[in-house]
């Protein structure tokens, strides 16, 4: 392709309205989310039911329409689970048309990822040209921790895609200043609280600013189109959160992991701002979980490997792209949004006293993938004059390094790879430094460039693939070995060593799932035929037990045991009318509830009451033959 061509197909849009595609652009696409597809749906079976906690929920679900709308643990509604239900609700009417089995569950998790991907690519392409929006578009597909969660069931998936959608919109809404794009963005991040809740809101700087730097309308008008989008926020997610605090407490299900039986107040504490300053209750925080705060924290240990490979480049991308594009409204618009995106992000999940888990990085892989497609255009069209070419050179050596530094810290994994690495950002900057414009670059040196950003989070997607992953606490890529963060320094493993302890199956499962069920107690389950064929102390066993036998157990106490729901009444009553058959002893913790909370004065008055059976490694009470 001569020089002038290459120049002008990866162009960013001049006008507003981005150009119709071309054939081989259409084609291009195709393959990208054929790809795609096939990469989040191959090999899906072997996760499983991936985090028996929500798939306790969808099964509820679809059993029962105030189970759904609430997303409770069990059918008889005694407590949801701890987030919001969007997410659950589009897993739970795939069962209830495909049946509740695993692939019912994760395929519409697979499905939005090709979907985030599609969007993604739109938005990108609409300021900087198809090429960038298809760089944009691999870059997410590629990201280790995207494969995880958009072949998981946990709610980031559908936070991720709305999240997505709702920068597409504010695009559309730069672009002339139009209101009814701001208001759908603004109802999007509204129902992505229906999703995670307040996660979702950590772009919505970005978001605003961009518009307000951007927009092409004037200032005060600017101001009231983004209060009216502050409107749709509030609609898309209070309609459920009304419903919910009104409808009377007695006849809906406790709030898991609140309180105080409230959406509120689960929003602002357990699922808010406990998660920033660390005091969330009944969900453990600080280093166990994420690493020690700071700003190294996204770069070292097993959350560095999660999405961070073209994090430092991405940086670089946008301080680069705002200084050739400032005079470009569109182009610094979505530099600016994309760019707060990752800002925001960074910092949030950097400093939070609280939970970190490594998948949270997920949140940041669309700014990345963004900031990469458009940054990497703007910079590579200026390539000619000698400066550019120097960053250019810079920033493919840096991203190769920083690559081989993320490799190198599991030296069993793959060790040729991260050499490999490095020696293709060593051609890729001589190619790059002899491209003037006389000579135009050649098809080895950009495929060295793509090499070098793509081949590690490649190598790392792969092994998410073909790796079961199970439990509360999935990772992607391989086990990490070696902790040293970029500044020498030791970090703790995050998760990492809870998931090899937790692991029941081969080596070769992520996670901490829930131990095999006994196929004798999987009879008894099956045998008890009344509303709950048993009660446990908190989700993990309730989880194995519902889903191994395909009845309804009860999960006392929610998520950890931690809910006060059922009340000790309320559990009398229901064993009075005979709607319990067993009471499995223990808890989450192995060491049994305190015998002050709620869950506790239920152990003490089950095990005063009624007599005690071993089977199956478990003790089981018949509560419907008292003393």
């Amino acid at each position: 392709m001569k020089e002038a061509d290459m120049t002008t197909s990866i162009a960013p849009a001049a006008t507003a309205a981005a150009p119709a595609p071309t054939q081989r652009e259409q084609g291009a696409l195709a393959a990208l989310l054929a790809g795609t597809g096939v990469l989040y749906l191959w090999n899906l079976s072997v996760n499983g039911w991936a985090n028996d906690f929500y798939a306790m929920a969808v099964r509820s679900m679809t059993t029962d329409w105030k189970a759904f709308f609430f997303a409770s643990l069990d059918a008889g509604n005694t407590v949801t689970v701890d987030k919001p239900p969007a997410s659950l609700w589009i897993m739970a009417l795939s069962g209830r048309i495909f049946g509740v089995n695993a692939w019912s569950m994760l395929v519409p998790q697979a499905l939005m990822g090709v979907a985030t991907v599609a969007v993604l690519y739109a938005a990108v392409r609409r300021v900087a040209g198809p090429r960038a929006g298809l760089i944009a578009g691999a870059a997410m597909a590629l990201t280790p921790v995207a494969v995880l969660m958009f072949r998981f069931n946990n709610p980031d998936a559908l936070l991720v895609l709305l999240m997505v959608a709702a920068a597409y919109a504010t695009v559309r809404a730069i672009e002339k200043g139009g209101t009814r794009w701001l208001l759908l963005a603004g109802f999007l991040l509204g129902f992505g609280f229906l999703t995670k809740m307040l996660q979702a809101f950590v772009v919505l700087p970005a978001l605003a600013l961009a518009f307000l730097v951007a927009a092409p309308t004037g200032l005060w008008k600017r101001v009231w189109q983004l209060l009216a989008a502050g409107v749709a926020v509030v609609v898309g997610s209070g309609w459920w959160i009304a419903i919910a605090e009104l409808w009377p407490a007695a006849d809906r299900p406790y709030i898991g992991g609140s309180t105080t039986n409230s959406v509120l107040e689960l929003a602002l504490g357990y699922n808010g701002l406990g998660r920033i300053f660390g005091n969330e209750r009944g969900g453990p925080g600080g280093p166990g979980f994420g690493g020690q705060p700071g700003v190294q924290r996204l770069f070292t240990g097993e959350i560095g490997g999660q999405a961070t490979w073209l994090l430092p480049t991405a940086f670089f991308l946008l301080l680069a792209g705002l200084w050739i594009s400032w005079r470009r409204r569109e182009a610094r618009g979505s530099l600016i949004l994309w760019g707060g995106w990752i800002i925001v992000s960074f910092f949030v999940f950097s400093l939070a006293q609280g939970t970190v888990h490594p998948y949270y990085t997920v949140a940041l892989a669309p700014g990345i993938a963004a900031l990469v497609g458009i940054g990497g255009v703007l910079l590579w069209r200026e390539r000619t004059t000698r400066c550019v070419r120097a960053l250019l050179v810079a920033l493919v050596v840096g991203t190769g390094v920083w690559s081989s530094a993320l490799l190198g810290r599991s030296p069993e994994y793959l060790p040729w790879l991260c050499w490999v690495v490095l020696a293709a950002a060593a051609l890729a900057a001589v190619g790059v430094l002899g491209a003037t414009q006389a000579r135009a670059v050649d098809a080895g040196t950009i495929a060295a460039v793509v090499f070098v950003g793509l081949a590690g989070p490649t190598a790392y997607t792969v092994t998410t693939v073909i790796t079961s992953h199970v439990g509360n606490l999935p990772s992607a890529g391989p086990e990490i070995t070696r902790t040293e963060d970029v500044f020498g320094s030791q970090e703790p493993l995050g998760n990492q060593e809870g998931a090899r302890q937790g692991a029941s199956g081969p080596p070769a499962q992520r996670g901490i799932p829930a131990g095999p069920v006994d196929p004798a107690v999987v009879s008894l389950l099956q045998a008890a035929h009344t509303d709950w064929s048993a009660a446990v102390v908190g989700s993990r066993n309730a989880a194995a037990l519902a889903l191994s036998s395909d009845t309804d157990v009860m999960a006392i106490g929610g998520f950890s045991g931690d809910d006060p729901a059922p009340s000790l009444q309320q559990f009398q009553a229901e064993v009075g009318a005979g709607r319990i058959h067993w009471f499995v002893g223990g808890s989450e913790r192995g060491g049994g509830p305190g015998a002050d909370s709620t869950a506790g004065r239920i152990d003490v008055w089950v095990q005063q009451q009624f007599g005690a059976q071993a089977l199956g490694g478990m003790t089981f009470y018949d509560l419907t033959t008292p003393r």
